[in-house]
């Protein structure tokens, strides 16, 4: 009877249970990993699009001045091929002006799943549900996102040595919010707010 009690209230809570905050943590650093990885890819192949159109733009320029100069001096054959380059080299441009926008619309998707993705891990290492509630997530947002970027970062998140320092995510709640309303105040402070 007591466990169905138990069982009932936790599927009402938000909260995680530490076995299932490890086990969905796990999972999601790993997507989360793959997602900066292919948002840098992404990131690569707009740069080189980028490039390509530059490159596609000068010869556009090259082969648009060659014919206007053999215009100039009446050499009919070399104006008629430089228009048929002039046409292609202009097709080009217009199909990689059309890629570059899909690249940076699709980039600009990508970044702001990683941020969902980013702010969801945030909440399961804190403890909390993906789907909680925004104002139970933002009180602990601040202390989840320094365990985040300690995860994407060189150092490690947890460590095996039962000696070690304690990580952040082994510190209680209370202390990871006075350490985020402690920070809070020395910005504010720096700031001079």
């Amino acid at each position: 009877m007591f466990d169905e009690l138990r069982d009932s209230l936790r599927a009402l809570s938000s909260r995680l249970d530490p076995d299932e905050r490890r086990r969905m943590s796990s999972g999601m650093r790993e997507a989360l990993v793959h997602a900066k990885l292919a948002v840098n890819d992404m990131r690569a192949a707009l740069t080189a699009t980028e490039q390509r159109l530059r490159s596609e733009q000068s010869e556009l320029e090259t082969v648009r001045r060659r014919q206007g100069l053999a215009a100039d001096i009446g050499d009919h054959e070399t104006v008629a091929i430089a228009e048929r380059f002039a046409a292609q080299h202009a097709e080009r441009v217009a199909v990689l002006e059309s890629k570059r926008m899909v690249q940076q619309q699709e980039l600009a998707l990508a970044e702001r799943e990683y941020e969902s993705m980013s702010a969801d891990l945030r909440r399961v290492m804190s403890g909390l549900a993906p789907e909680a509630s925004s104002a139970e997530a933002s009180s602990v947002d601040a202390a989840a996102a320094r365990e985040v970027d300690a995860l994407l970062g060189d150092e490690p998140l947890l460590s095996d040595d039962p000696l070690a320092a304690p990580s952040p995510s082994r510190r209680t709640r209370s202390e990871r919010e006075a350490d985020a309303e402690a920070r809070l105040a020395d910005l504010k402070r720096k700031l001079g707010r």
